[in-house]
């Protein structure tokens, strides 16, 4: 008589309960879930680019040497105390060479002036490497282009080395004469004002204001 060789019971129910039990999940990659310390992706932080540097730079070198150039016309062909209508008594050339900084003040302190130019132009051209933003681009490039068309007037034009005058060649009712580089100082102030308005940082991120 032949024995029928028995499957212990414990062995049976173990693989009926393996085949009833769901998979265990594996643990999720940390990199793929991701972790309170990795950045939102929705909203990247924003990437460094050169185009911002070049955009500085060239409208810097546009404004220096549109403003070099206008100085070196008025000087051929104006002379000064004697005014030329351009629009009427809108826009005239009235020639004055400026020993002091804007509307002829702090003449005798040319030298200090000089300085103060030169210390601005250097900060702007450190702080033009965290560009972000094209307005603060622009800002930087008219204000860079305007304060050292001034200084190259108080460093190499008469009497001598930081002691020259800064020639002044536009007039227009009920304001001082000015000149290229003046306009572009004031309206790169007018930009940082309302970039900081708008709440636009100089790396390009936005400021949400609650």
């Amino acid at each position: 008589m032949q024995r029928t060789r028995r499957t212990p019971l414990n062995h049976t129910s173990s693989r009926q309960a393996g085949d009833d039990a769901e998979p265990t999940p594996e643990p999720a990659d940390h990199e793929s879930a991701g972790s309170p310390s990795s950045p939102d992706p929705a909203t990247p932080p924003p990437k460094k680019s050169w185009k911002w540097t070049l955009i500085f730079a060239v409208v810097g070198l546009v404004i220096l040497g549109l403003d070099q150039l206008t100085k070196a016309l008025a000087l051929q062909h104006l002379t000064p105390g004697e005014p030329v209508n351009v629009i009427g008594s809108l826009l005239k050339f009235n020639l004055i060479r400026n020993s002091g900084a804007a509307f002829s003040l702090g003449a005798g302190y040319t030298p200090y002036i000089s300085v103060i130019q030169i210390t601005v132009a250097a900060g702007v051209i450190y702080l033009s490497r965290r560009l972000g933003s094209v307005g603060w681009a622009i800002a930087f490039g008219l204000l860079f282009g305007g304060a050292v068309g001034n200084i190259m007037d108080r460093v190499f034009r008469e009497p001598s080395p930081f002691h020259g005058h800064v020639i002044d060649f536009l007039q227009t009712p009920h304001w001082a004469i000015f000149n290229v580089a003046d306009m572009a100082v004031t309206t790169a102030a007018c930009l940082l004002v309302l970039q900081t308005l708008r709440g636009v940082r100089l790396d390009g991120t936005k400021d949400h204001r609650k």
